[in-house]
């Protein structure tokens, strides 16, 4: 059997290869549908890393913020405290009776302590007077011990 073109052959084969042809355009198409897809998740993906990047870097504000303001209010907490016992040592410089003694003031968080001798119980009182007066003093711990000064 010879395998020779004819005519009705031929208009076979032209459909053929324009359905193959159809199909690999389909094809084709379909896989710029498939990339645009997914260019569009990709896409959607970086939306999403970009917004919780965002939301990590507000936290990481809001935190530093708050550990700013508690760096600034302990700062202050201790230069009012530096200031009270500036105060309270001027105080008790100016009082007649004490200010020949030796008294030493510690503060913490506006807690006085007084330690060191008073002349006398008069002056042990007055250190404890002197020192509530100065703005700041939440409370005065007045360990003064009653002696002569040696």
């Amino acid at each position: 059997m010879k395998h020779t073109h004819t005519p009705t052959r031929l208009p076979l084969l032209a459909a053929l290869a324009i359905a193959a042809a159809l199909t690999a355009c389909g094809k084709h198409n379909e896989d710029e549908r498939t990339a645009g897809q997914r260019l569009d998740g990709a896409i959607s993906e970086a939306k999403q890393s970009a917004q919780e990047t965002k939301q990590d870097a507000k936290q990481a504000m809001t935190e530093a913020e708050q550990s700013a303001a508690r760096a600034v209010d302990k700062t202050a907490e201790v230069s009012g405290d530096v200031t009270i016992t500036a105060k309270v040592n001027a105080a008790l410089v100016a009082d007649d009776k004490l200010k020949a003694t030796q008294i030493n003031v510690d503060t913490q968080a506006g807690q006085v302590t007084l330690t060191g001798q008073a002349p006398d119980a008069q002056s042990r009182e007055r250190a404890t007077i002197l020192a509530s007066a100065v703005d700041g003093v939440k409370h005065v711990n007045n360990q003064l011990v009653v002696g002569k000064n040696g």
